[in-house]
């Protein structure tokens, strides 16, 4: 659940059907010699829920011919093509649930606003008849029932179509890992430039949307994993609050920090997944600290006018050298201001001053939650130190790219119990929370804070881990509050995205923000799948 970083410190500063063979690192010399591919028409290209529930209505398309034309681009772009290598698995009654979906239409038994819309699913969520085996060979056939969300989007009418491809064990493995790649399901490739990476760990969901593959995909952060590879693939990436969506059912790393979140083509549809998914859940303590109504339209929240007479702090960093960043986050200021708010420069006072404190809590809770999750859905292996254990044995499979330096820490950590543990999840939440992102809000009396999400995509090379260009979302994400990614520009034809921060419970004002950005700008570009701009 978190996007990658490349040391250890700031590594941890981040988180059956028709399932493929692994697919290797990019061929860089075959790609070179070959044209670029280029998408062919799409009847549904682009094409958002709302949109797609009206022809519904009106007797124009149904959920079998809809789910079959996803089915027949996963394979010509999926699995051939340009082999995205995005989705990870198919659930094999596809068409015949869709069919389910079109009888209930008929007699009028509507069961929400997803009914009939086709979904893909990170490969940490459980859904059956599928597996989950967050991309080890070591939960290969590993069929734990339906994660609580997922009993949320099937109540509200969403077909699963299958599962994507993430980084392994959603990048909690190795500093040295390479975001987007799996032993079970081989490397993701970004669809803007195929030699590119897709970022991680949700990155089959932001590819498989970006490219067209789904309606919309719900992927999972621990700190990035969510709003990177939105934005680094041109799509929108939502992270609640920790707590408004259930984690019952999730691999786990942090129950400090881990949730899931929509990925969707549009504000709108991420509004649309949101409502569907929170909700409180006995088996999650957090979701109990939702306040208010236990379920929330944010589709309510979609006002074209949503920025006028706003305060939004705007922050600079590092990230602005990244090649084209400042002149992108400097015309999004412009449409911020043109829409009629205020925009102030501000800097978090606490800024990176968590990382160490991050680091102790999910070395700790990752242990532990592994444990609690494998043992309660009896997996294949029980504890950490089986499943570092196994990757030892399957090295050949497992460890041919990069090690397990992560987990081998986190097996050496101590108990939830320890004075150590404790004081340093205190520590992380008040410094990126109280400290950071609520003390500034209060400071400069802001609605929200913008910064660039990331950088632009970096190549996919092996041997040293991801070059990552750092990122914006890690108050954020430490603090358990939410952030939501709209793309902002692309920069020689790679996606940058505008990140929208919150204090905790702020999803209905992300939203409105974000949706009036998303409005003016238009900023989404379709992908073409090139080949150019390869290393050598």
């Amino acid at each position: 659940m978190r996007a990658p970083l490349t040391s250890l410190v700031l590594a941890i500063a981040l988180l059956a059907g028709c399932s493929p063979s692994p697919v290797p690192l990019f061929n860089q010399a075959h790609a070179a010699a070959s044209a670029a591919p280029r998408d062919t028409p799409f009847a549904y290209a682009e094409t958002d829920i709302v949109q797609l529930q009206a022809a519904m209505a009106a007797g124009e398309l149904d959920s079998v011919t809809l789910t079959r034309a996803y089915l027949e681009r996963i394979a010509r772009l999926d699995r051939a093509g340009p082999r995205l290598n995005a989705v990870l698995e198919l659930n094999p009654d596809a068409l015949k649930e869709a069919a389910a979906l079109d009888a209930e239409r008929r007699r009028g038994q509507l069961r929400g606003p997803l009914h009939g819309i086709p979904l893909l699913l990170k490969d940490n969520i459980g859904a059956r008849p599928m597996g989950t085996s967050a991309g080890s060979l070591a939960l290969a056939g590993f069929r734990p029932d339906d994660a609580f969300l997922v009993t949320r989007l099937r109540a509200a009418g969403a077909l699963i179509l299958g599962k994507t491809n993430l980084s392994e064990w959603a990048n909690f493995r190795s500093s040295q890992s390479i975001s987007g790649w799996s032993a079970r399901g081989g490397q993701t490739r970004n669809p803007y430039r195929l030699s590119h990476n897709p970022c991680g760990s949700s990155s089959g969901s932001a590819v498989a949307v970006a490219a067209n593959l789904a309606a919309a995909a719900v992927g999972t952060e621990t700190d990035g994993s969510i709003v990177c590879p939105a934005a680094v693939n041109g799509v929108v990436g939502l992270k609640p609050t920790v707590g408004l969506v259930s984690r019952d059912g999730i691999v786990p790393i942090s129950f400090s920090q881990d949730t899931a979140g929509p990925i969707t083509r549009s504000v709108a549809d991420a509004a649309a997944l949101l409502t569907a998914m929170a909700g409180r859940d006995d088996a999650d303590p957090a979701t109990a600290t939702m306040p208010g109504r236990a379920v929330y339209d944010y589709t309510a929240r979609l006002n074209p006018d949503g920025l006028r007479g706003t305060r939004i702090g705007v922050l600079h960093g590092p990230l602005d050298q990244q090649p084209g960043v400042a002149p992108a986050l400097q015309h999004a200021i412009g449409v911020l201001r043109d829409a009629g708010a205020v925009v102030v420069p501000v800097q978090l006072p606490t800024e990176g001053q968590w990382e160490d404190a991050e680091r102790l809590v999910l070395l700790h809770e990752f242990k532990a939650g592994m444990q609690r999750y494998l043992t309660r859905h009896q997996a294949p292996v029980r504890d950490l130190d089986a499943i570092i254990a196994f990757n030892r044995t399957h090295a050949d499979k497992e460890l041919v790219l990069f090690g397990q330096d992560l987990m081998e820490t986190a097996a050496q950590a101590g108990g939830l119990g320890s004075p150590e543990y404790i004081a340093a999840r205190t520590q992380a939440r008040r410094l990126a929370g109280p400290e950071g992102i609520d003390a500034v809000l209060k400071a400069e009396r802001l609605d929200a804070l913008v910064a660039p999400t990331t950088g632009t995509a970096w190549p996919i090379r092996t041997g040293h881990g991801d070059d990552f260009p750092g990122g914006s979302y890690s108050a954020a994400a430490v603090a358990g509050y939410p952030s939501l990614t709209v793309p902002m520009a692309h920069v020689n034809g790679l996606p940058l995205g505008l990140l929208f921060m919150g204090t905790a419970w702020s999803e209905p004002k992300l939203i409105e923000l974000a949706y009036d950005y998303e409005q003016r700008t238009r900023a989404r570009r379709p992908p073409r799948f090139g080949t150019q701009a390869l290393l050598p």
